[in-house]
């Protein structure tokens, strides 16, 4: 097969918001893009929108996958866009027949990477490329141009690059958000631990705004000037969330009232079942034994949100809630407060990646996937939700050496950008504490960094009671710091 192929025509499966997005874009850059989706409406609607966009010569739909192959050239390209589980193995059971040698399947799903290789495997008897591919950035990015996280066999991404180089988000220089991660279902698997990024991050901002909004007594649009102030310069500089959150905080509606004001406190999409990155990236990181709290609790808020109840109905049997009060002796130093709260979502952020990256690091091990992460930081450059533009920089410096320690960590300046920030984060955690603020991912960095970096742990009663009753031995303190083994001595606390 000659990597010179140029792609000219594919097929979209699936045509929801994300997938629709992305047909109108693959179009928009010259593409013939066939349509399938079980839903006939679906389709119909987005042959509606490209005929506004004036991109209907450029989309047909086709209810049979027979059809929908016929259309095709050579190679025959497939875009998922799919719920992730067995609708995937479905849709490829479907294709089966018609596929032959040298076809390329893009699953621009957010499938678990484990289903991705199955399928890999799979498909490897009938010479048939499925290449696992993140994509992030939202709705409105898969129109305009997402960030783009493919990994699988280096002879068809060398055929599918040119066209992904061209629809992808670029940077501020131009260069496109999309590089091969690594081989396997390693695509997958950075998205979903950029999901998981993602979720420290909005946590750590939101309850950056209830604190602004609850205990300095900010409005939304205080608020929104201040979150403009933090994505102008400084750490937080050039951050999405910040950009989106300042937009959210103003958005009004047509009767006047702040949008944001209306909203429920209420997340529900790991609950319902739409969304399974939060999940897997979680139980990712708790098999591999990372430490990732940042992470983890910011998917407990997530969960305890979703049943809102369940919390009226606790509220109900406590006699009340434990109300987040006003930061009172903050008025006359709301200008400080404000400097260390900056600083404490930027701690949270960095430490967000620092653990994300070193799940990744531990499943790469695991897998051989050969993870090259100057791309992964390139593809989290812009177009993505977690595009925040100093710590990439910090990140892209780090990785550019070939021999870099992937436990962050041990890096010098991420040790050091985290140092200078603790006084501030718990700065805030403190008042937070005293005043009721629910500061989950905050507390749970705060307590990150400082079990990560001492020496002295509760544990050491802790590995005591469990050889007292489970003679799980220990080692001394007198002996070198070893590897996480099974030690070597055991002391008779009691006889049985």
């Amino acid at each position: 097969m000659a990597h010179a192929t140029e792609i000219r025509k594919l097929a979209m499966i699936g045509c929801g918001s994300m997938g629709g997005g992305m047909a109108l874009l693959f179009a928009e850059h010259g593409i013939t893009v066939s349509l399938n989706d079980p839903s006939e409406k679906t389709m119909d609607q987005l042959l509606t929108t490209a005929e506004k966009d004036g991109l209907q010569d450029r989309m047909q739909k086709h209810s049979s996958y027979e059809d929908l192959c016929n259309s095709l050239g050579f190679p025959k390209v497939f875009v998922f866009s799919l719920p992730h589980g067995t609708v995937g193995d479905s849709v490829v059971d479907g294709l089966h027949p018609y596929l032959t040698e040298g076809d390329i399947i893009l699953d621009a799903s957010n499938e678990n990477w484990q289903n991705t290789q199955r399928r890999q495997g799979k498909l490897i008897p009938q010479g048939v490329y499925y290449i696992g591919m993140g994509v992030s950035g939202g709705y409105q990015a898969a129109r305009r141009g997402p960030s783009l996280c493919p990994g699988g066999e280096e002879r068809a991404l060398e055929i599918v690059m040119p066209l992904l180089r061209k629809v992808a988000a670029k940077d501020s220089q131009g260069n496109s958000c999309v590089a091969r991660a690594g081989s396997g279902g390693s695509g997958h698997y950075v998205k979903m631990i950029h999901n998981g990024i993602e979720h420290g991050m909005m946590s750590a901002l939101a309850e950056a705004w209830q604190i602004m909004n609850l205990g300095l007594l900010m409005s939304y649009d205080e608020i929104a000037d201040e979150f403009d102030r933090w994505n102008e310069n400084g750490e937080l500089r050039g951050t999405f969330l910040i950009a989106i959150g300042a937009d959210i905080c103003r958005q009004k509606d047509e009767q006047g009232r702040h949008v944001l004001s209306i909203v429920e406190d209420k997340v529900v999409q790991d609950v319902d079942g739409s969304e399974g990155t939060g999940i897997w990236s979680q139980l990712e990181a708790v098999r591999l034994h990372v430490p990732a709290p940042s992470l983890t609790t910011a998917h407990f808020i997530r969960l305890a949100s979703a049943f809102r109840a369940e919390r009226k109905h606790v509220k109900e049997a406590f006699g009340g809630q434990f109300p987040v009060q006003g930061w009172k002796e903050a008025k006359g130093e709301k200008k400080a407060v404000l400097e260390s709260l900056r600083k404490a979502v930027y701690t949270v952020f960095l430490a967000s990646f620092v653990e994300g990256i070193n799940v990744i690091d531990q499943a790469d091990q695991e897998n051989r996937w050969k993870i090259d992460y100057s791309a992964v930081v390139q593809i989290w450059r812009n177009g993505c939700i977690i595009k925040a533009d100093y710590i990439t920089d910090m990140l892209a410096d780090i990785f550019r050496k070939p021999d870099a320690d992937l436990d962050l960590l041990h890096n010098k300046r991420v040790a050091q950008e985290l140092h200078d920030t603790f006084p501030a984060l718990k700065e805030v955690v403190m008042k937070g504490v005293e005043h009721n603020a629910i500061v989950p991912s905050l507390s749970a960095t705060l307590e990150f960094l400082k079990y990560s970096t001492n020496t002295i742990l509760p544990t050491q009663f802790y590995e005591a009671q469990l050889d007292y009753f489970g003679k799980h031995m220990f080692d001394l303190k007198s002996e070198a710091a070893g590897k996480p083994e099974t030690g070597q001595h055991h002391h008779e606390w009691k006889l049985a």
